[in-house]
């Protein structure tokens, strides 16, 4: 082998091995026991996770993406209109 494959192998195995220490060190080994302060609510029911994490993001988007039709159709700003067709005189 000639040297550079045996730095390159030297390195990948240096980047390996840091990779692996890093993901060691932060394993939830001890998650099991409570810090002090630590005061966890009551879970949330499947119906409040959906509603939190799906519902509520897509009303959000929808309602801010009609606030923008919506203004840009009121707006005398000619780059906000829809270019395809020719405008007409008011």
């Amino acid at each position: 082998m000639s040297n550079k494959v045996n730095k390159n192998a030297v390195r990948a195995g240096a980047i390996s091995a840091g990779t692996l220490l890093m993901l060691l060190m932060s394993s939830p080994a001890f998650a099991l026991t409570r810090d002090d302060g630590d005061d966890p609510g009551p879970g949330l029911s499947t119906i409040n996770t959906l509603g939190l994490y799906v519902a509520a993001p897509i009303v959000l988007f929808l309602v801010i993406t009609g606030l923008t039709m919506v203004l840009a159709k009121h707006s005398d700003n000619t780059r906000t209109h829809d270019t395809h067709y020719p405008r007409t005189a008011r």
